[in-house]
């Protein structure tokens, strides 16, 4: 699987730093590795690597890319999806090169790659401190695993793509769970509401404040 990867300028082994794994939406399907990170996943991907984010963070940027014949996520599946698999073998080798600090690793994703968050907090429990979907679907086989994770879900209330009730179902399934997601629904807003999230300075620092024991 074809993938980038951000190290923070000035990367410093004897140190510890979090790590963003991103999903990519549809439209970053592709085999050239960088459609994952430019056009409608440019904000998901940088928001991470603005300078004034790397100088409070100092975060790894992990960006996979799936084939055009792939997706994240497989409904109603037994086994994750084998993208899912592949990226967080990637991670793991990731982890095992540079020094990331495993209580501070990170999912997020639009669209299909939101579906890709709810498949990997499922596929590896326990690995991510904390999540930020964005207009995906969630798999009602996954709810109590997903539910344990600190998620931040943002979902357009007029999306033609991915139903607001199915978002609002959802929602109520995780906290019927014992979940606790943040919720963020943006009024008369389409499928791209991933463009209001980022613009959104409270995440980043919602994100990274969660820590795993």
């Amino acid at each position: 699987m074809l993938h980038r990867l951000f190290v923070p300028s000035g990367y410093d082994a004897s140190k510890k730093y979090p790590l963003v794994l991103w999903l990519h939406g549809a439209a970053g399907r592709g085999s050239d590795n960088r459609l994952q990170i430019s056009e409608g996943n440019t904000r998901g991907t940088h928001v991470w690597t603005t300078p004034e984010n790397q100088a409070k963070y100092h975060a790894f940027v992990l960006a996979p890319e799936v084939s055009s014949t792939k997706a994240w996520a497989r409904p109603h599946a037994n086994t994750p999806a084998i993208s899912i698999r592949l990226a967080l073998e990637i991670l793991d080798a990731v982890e095992k090169q540079y020094s990331i600090d495993a209580g501070r690793v990170y999912v997020a994703g639009q669209s299909m790659g939101g579906e890709g968050v709810w498949a990997a907090l499922a596929a590896a429990p326990g690995k991510f401190a904390a999540a930020v979907a964005l207009c995906g679907y969630g798999f009602e086989d996954q709810i109590a695993v997903d539910a344990k994770t600190p998620v931040w879900i943002f979902q357009g209330e007029a999306d033609p793509i991915v139903p607001v009730e199915n978002a609002r179902r959802w929602v109520r399934a995780l906290r019927a769970a014992g979940g606790n997601p943040k919720y963020t629904e943006v009024p008369g807003w389409g499928h791209n509401v991933w463009e209001q999230a980022f613009a959104d300075p409270e995440l980043v620092r919602w994100l990274f404040a969660n820590h795993r024991e």
